[in-house]
């Protein structure tokens, strides 16, 4: 288990994360969906080792694409990150929001979970304690030691048997899920 990752499901967004998305999508050459039909269907959460960055995995639908779409929420604005935009956070405040393959704190712990064939974080309601259940299991394929494995990682953003590609594959990240039926998707591939 890779930690646990505190969530605030009380708190109020402005925008929200769905807004916020719905700008930045139809501006990503793999979105072929419609922003205004934005719907989250599935999530997960990896744990930043150092609890400062939240590593937030969603998995959204539109026009009939399933897409994955993993950021991470910063306090500080990132330097190197492809910044999405901010919001602001009724608990928390201000939170940056960048595409997660472009924050090394997530490229780092997507590598170390497939590596060491890992599963997402728990989630916990930060006010109430309880774990929350996601609707998606995630487990990294683990690597045999001794391979070479470059540490090049390469997401899979829609999902389906057309757009995965796990072609010279070292480890995978792959997902466990349900949208009406079982579903078992290849989310990100190390080279």
């Amino acid at each position: 288990m890779s930690g646990t990752a505190e969530v605030h499901p009380s708190a109020t967004l402005v925008p929200t994360k769905l807004e916020l998305l719905a700008q930045w999508l139809p501006k990503q050459l793999w979105f072929a969906g419609d922003a205004s039909d934005l719907e989250r269907v599935g999530f997960f959460r990896f744990a930043d080792p150092d609890d400062e960055v939240g590593l937030d995995c969603m998995f959204l639908t539109s026009a009939g694409f399933t897409y994955h779409v993993p950021v991470t929420w910063r306090a500080e604005p990132l330097e190197e990150g492809l910044l999405i935009g901010k919001l602001e956070h009724s608990v928390l405040g201000t939170r940056y929001c960048y595409d997660a393959p472009t924050d090394p704190v997530y490229v780092s712990e997507l590598v170390r979970v497939i590596r060491e064939g890992d599963t997402a974080a728990e989630i916990r309601d930060a006010e109430s304690g309880e774990l929350k259940e996601g609707k998606v299991e995630v487990e990294g394929s683990g690597v045999v030691a001794g391979v070479d494995a470059i540490g090049q990682v390469r997401l899979t953003r829609i999902l389906d048997a057309e757009h995965e590609n796990t072609t010279g594959a070292r480890g995978l990240l792959i997902a466990h899920w349900n949208d009406g039926t079982e579903r078992e998707d290849v989310l990100a591939v190390l080279r």
